[in-house]
């Protein structure tokens, strides 16, 4: 078996090296989507932070209309936000304690709101709800309310929920530098590494072509022009390897055959003047038989010619047979290594899809908030519509009004503060949804380039199959025939034997002149094919 161990070396290292670059570039892309999901995920809890903070002002607000609504009505339905508010209250602050955590700075400032929160619903909801039940005292739950402590409570847990808000607005700018960066690294570290893969992929196609294919090419041409006839000619090449020594050997091999032809050459001249002398001393006496004798030599030597050449041609079709059977070999290497690189095409392609789908998930989830920030906006813009009216009623009540006109006021002031926030919320997700869609647009690009990577890698396969098929076919046509070659042999043996049979019975019929003549006769018809032989090679 030949020695390949340079060509799988070559074809081995090459491997190799796709295969480390397969396995950094994964890395790099699994490492910059965990970092862009750890800071998504951050996102994420500061936006439900600032959730349960607009339920906690909801909560007690609501708490606060149901109170004023009941004392101005008196009806017992007008308590429902009021009732309805209490176990939301409870709700969003469990909620915002479980977000915030270890925090203590916001943590602090939650304290607070909540103790503001309770204390008013101590001393101002619940004392105004029991007096004002008793007709007698209403006007002392009347007065509770109109003295502005509840006021106060409610500035005081507006000032701490406002305080957090800054902080997770900090938190939140922050965090999206860390979204920004995570995907500008997740892009660089993708296309690097296809990149580098593909320039990787070009340069074992260009070091195959050269160090295999080129020097094959050249191999063959040499041996053609050998066959020929022309043994003049030498194989330089400076390659080393097995093709190096393919060619050392063929030129070994040429020079052998060009010193035979030469010796042949020269041992012919002086064969064809001897026997040229003998038949010219022993024509006369032989004329009886010289047409019947020179008849079978000139079959004999034919039949030695014909098996000199097949011999020769069986030998060549072996030595090709070799040569295109390691051809053959190479070409499955290569067809291997062509297939790895469509495997980690594939990979890359799957994992460009896989990011996609969560860009294209998370803009779903936008697209959700915006519709709830709709929502919020339609609110405020109603509690504005109804506070106006509330502050045009109160207006017309005159002095028994006023505490009406307070409460239309903080109605007022709540829905516009509502509504500027739903504006700036709006334009966080405009940008948000911007990159978002930026992403997409760049991981489709890069599904793109993979699939072209991966076609490119699939012609080269089916053109790696279609040499590898060609070789072996070449290789099955070089064993039939050395097969049919062999049995040429077995017969033209066959058919010596026969002429050998008749010259034989020649010899016993002919006389000692004859014999002479036969001899003769024989020699110069050898040295003519020799010289005929010989002719055919160029030294």
């Amino acid at each position: 078996m030949p020695n390949t161990f340079g060509l799988n070396r070559t074809l081995g290292g090459a491997i190799g090296v796709i295969a480390l670059v397969s396995v950094l570039s994964s890395g790099a892309v699994l490492a910059t989507r965990n970092q862009l999901q750890d800071a998504t995920d951050a996102r994420n809890r500061s936006n439900q932070l600032v959730r349960g903070l607009d339920a906690f002002r909801t909560a007690m607000l609501n708490q606060e209309t149901g109170l004023r609504g009941y004392l101005i009505t008196g009806r017992e339905s007008s308590l429902e936000p009021y009732t309805a508010g209490r176990p939301a209250l409870d709700e969003a602050i469990n909620r915002l304690r479980t977000l915030i955590g270890d925090d203590a700075e916001r943590s602090h400032l939650l304290a607070d709101a909540v103790t503001a929160a309770r204390v008013w619903q101590a001393d101002i909801g619940e004392t105004a709800i029991r007096e004002a039940a008793n007709p007698a005292t209403r006007p002392d739950a009347v007065r509770i309310e109109a003295e502005g402590r509840g006021k106060q409570f409610f500035d005081t847990l507006r000032g701490k929920l406002a305080a957090i808000d800054t902080l997770e607005e900090h938190t939140r700018a922050m965090q999206a530098i860390r979204v920004a960066q995570a995907q500008r690294n997740e892009s660089l570290a993708l296309w690097s590494g296809t990149l580098l893969t593909l320039l990787i992929c070009i340069g074992i196609g260009i070091a195959i072509n050269r160090l295999i294919v080129r020097p094959l090419v050249r191999v063959m041409s040499f041996v053609e022009e050998v066959g020929a006839g022309d043994l003049t000619g030498k194989l330089k090449m400076r390659a080393g390897g097995e093709v190096g020594r393919l060619a050392t050997t063929l030129n070994t091999m040429v020079s052998g055959l060009s010193d035979l032809a030469r010796t042949n050459r020269a041992a012919t001249s002086d064969l064809n003047a001897a026997a040229a002398e003998i038949r010219a001393s022993a024509q006369e006496q032989a004329a009886s038989v010289e047409q019947q004798f020179a008849a079978v030599q000139e079959t004999a030597a034919t039949m030695d010619e014909i098996t000199q050449s097949g011999a020769q041609t069986a030998k060549r079709a072996t030595e090709v047979i070799a040569t295109a059977q390691a051809t053959a070999q190479t070409s499955r290497q290569g067809l291997r290594a062509v297939s790895d690189t469509a495997k980690a095409m594939d990979a890359i392609r799957e994992q460009a899809e896989a990011v996609a789908g969560n860009i294209v998930s998370l803009s779903e989830k936008t697209q959700t908030i915006g519709d709830i920030i709709e929502t919020v906006n339609d609110i405020s813009e109603r509690t504005h519509l109804l506070a106006l009216n509330a502050a045009i009623e109160a207006a017309a009540a005159g002095e028994s009004g006023r505490s009406f006109a307070v409460v239309a006021s903080e109605m007022k002031l709540l829905a516009d503060q509502a509504k500027a926030a739903t504006g700036q919320v709006r334009g966080i997700l405009g940008e948000i949804q911007r990159g978002i869609n930026t992403s997409v647009m760049l991981t489709e690009e890069a599904v793109k380039r993979a699939a072209a990577g991966k076609t490119r890698s699939d012609t080269t396969q089916r053109t790696i199959e279609e040499i590898t098929a060609k070789v072996e076919e070449g290789v099955q046509v070089f064993q039939q025939i050395v097969a049919s070659t062999n049995q040429q042999q077995m017969g033209i043996e066959q058919v010596m034997g026969a002429l050998q049979n008749i010259r034989q019975a020649s010899q016993q019929t002919a006389a000692g002149t004859r014999q002479v003549e036969a001899a003769s006769a024989n020699l110069t018809e050898l040295s003519q094919a020799l010289i005929a032989l010989a002719e055919r090679y160029r030294h």
